[in-house]
């Protein structure tokens, strides 16, 4: 499901051109790891964000993207993301949203697209986070949508032959974190929302 996601969110929602500028949020996990790759075949300019020295190595050294920073290094995301992008980010896959999304609002070019996929940010709903950016949205005629992979199971045989003709070249790869045993799963979740997965977090019940 993630890898799909990745591949209906990027050229749906995002509707991609050769040589976009890309910025991917929470760029190391299940969703982004693969974002990044499809952008990167496409023809586009990529820097995603971690929350890791290790995440953000991988970025460049594994995934193949342009750049990649620690926002938890970063006092202002809205420098960090002019510092990456000087001239703008047209499209932004969002799984983060919060503060991030805020500093990307700031940065989007004109006709930009955001792909709103998740909102990790916001794992306490009894204290949700308003946003503080959204006249961009009009003065940058952005468009915005969340999607949910299920909206577009058509594109799912185009997926499987994109991805496992990618895969079969080595064009792309993929992390997973695995643990093992159904012991280890609690832990697992939480560690989720605490960022500590690197690449799609599984859980190996058995062997057999």
């Amino acid at each position: 499901m993630p890898g799909f996601t990745s591949y209906a969110g990027f050229y749906e929602i995002c509707a991609p051109k050769k040589g976009d500028y890309v910025f991917v949020s929470a760029a190391s996990g299940a969703v982004g790891q693969l974002v990044g790759q499809l952008a990167k075949l496409h023809g586009c300019y990529v820097v995603g964000s971690a929350g890791t020295k290790q995440k953000v190595d991988l970025l460049k050294n594994k995934f193949g993207f342009d750049e990649a920073f620690n926002y938890k290094e970063e006092l202002d995301l809205d420098v960090a993301l002019k510092r990456y992008f000087p001239q703008g980010i047209d499209i932004y896959f969002d799984n983060v949203g919060g503060t991030m999304l805020d500093a990307a609002l700031l940065n989007m070019r004109t006709h930009g697209r955001i792909a709103i996929c998740g909102m990790v940010s916001e794992q306490d709903l009894s204290n949700p986070q308003g946003i503080h950016n959204l006249f961009n949205l009009i003065s940058k005629r952005v468009k915005m949508q969340g999607f949910l992979q299920s909206d577009h199971l058509h594109l799912f045989p185009q997926f499987l032959e994109d991805v496992i003709s990618y895969y079969k070249q080595g064009k792309i790869v993929y992390v997973e974190d695995m643990k093992e045993g159904l012991e280890s799963a609690p832990a697992a979740l939480v560690g989720l929302f605490l960022g500590k997965n690197v690449g799609k977090q599984v859980v190996r019940v058995a062997r057999e």
